[in-house]
């Protein structure tokens, strides 16, 4: 296939562009660098890349003429910045979605599969989440994440744009990012250990999450792209282990002998997270393979 992947060059993104490449598909990676939390971005070589923001849209649009797939990963994606520049996340996350959505329709793409987030569960709903339960959106990010949701929808609707909606729950691995205090937080520990400082814990610590490694997420997205179950498009998915650990528990598991201070809660964060993934299993056949407390035992 030829495939088109936004944010191609980020942490999730980059681990996707590189198995879509090694199965031999032709792969336009679009990323315009912006992520904060990177310290490098990675570009696969036998790709092409196009340095270019999701906002642009007479700039992106030619490069989604004659694709098959786009995976649209590009996004402001951390919490925090977004509450601190709500603007920038509207502007990113549901202008820059419909740009891609717009662009795809035009050029006659066939699928799109839309990264989205567990973030719109909020606090509201019980655990585990399931993607039948109404959203509960804290914080800019997680609105205008579920903003691009709906308008994943609409396209399919109304256009019959073929899309596939996966929501993340807090993804790590290989190339996460680490850089400053908003980057996901097995990073943060491991960035912090490396350099012989505390692991600040956020509040008590006693937040539980659902951890998911990338290649996960990487697989349940080419899962899609190959499918031929038409009952996926216009739907919404959980990706994630189906189990959950404390931010203490994470801190042992990353050094259990390593120093630790805790620092003020943060607003807008919910405080347990848990996927139910019986869709995906179902309609995909997706079925997790790493568990946290493996891939941490692993890379220590």
């Amino acid at each position: 296939m030829k495939v088109l992947v936004t944010g191609g060059a980020g942490f999730i993104g980059s681990h996707l562009v590189d198995s879509l490449v090694n199965k031999g598909n032709h792969v336009i990676c679009l990323d315009d660098e912006s992520a904060q939390s990177n310290e490098k971005f990675y570009w696969n070589p036998k790709c092409i890349k196009v340095v270019e923001s999701i906002c642009n849209y007479e700039k992106i649009l030619p490069w989604f003429r004659d694709v098959d797939a786009v995976f649209h990963l590009a996004a402001e994606s951390r919490i925090q910045p977004a509450i601190e520049n709500p603007t920038r996340a509207a502007m990113v996350n549901a202008t820059g979605t419909c740009n891609v959505l717009q662009a795809s329709r035009e050029c006659g793409v066939e699928k799109v599969i839309y990264s989205s987030t567990s973030s719109a569960y909020g606090l509201k709903n019980p655990i585990p989440n399931s993607e039948d339960m109404p959203n509960d959106c804290l914080n800019p990010y997680s609105v205008t994440k579920v903003a691009g949701e709906e308008l994943c929808k609409m396209y399919n609707n109304l256009f019959g744009l073929k899309t596939v909606i996966f929501r993340y729950f807090n993804v790590y691995g290989e190339r996460q990012p680490v850089k400053g205090q908003y980057a996901p937080v097995v990073g943060i520990f491991q960035r912090q250990v490396a350099a012989g400082e505390p692991m600040t814990i956020v509040g008590d610590g006693l937040q539980r999450r659902d951890f998911t490694h990338v290649s996960d997420v990487v697989s349940a997205n080419i899962s899609a792209s190959i499918s031929t179950n038409d009952n996926i498009f216009g739907e919404t998915f959980n990706v994630g282990s189906g189990e959950n650990i404390n931010m203490l528990e994470l801190a042992d598991m990353v050094d259990k002998n390593a120093p630790r201070i805790h620092i003020a809660p943060r607003e807008g964060e919910s405080e347990v997270t848990l996927a139910n993934i019986d869709k995906i299993k179902q309609f995909l056949g997706w079925v997790p393979q790493t568990r946290i407390q493996d891939w941490l035992t692993t890379e220590g």
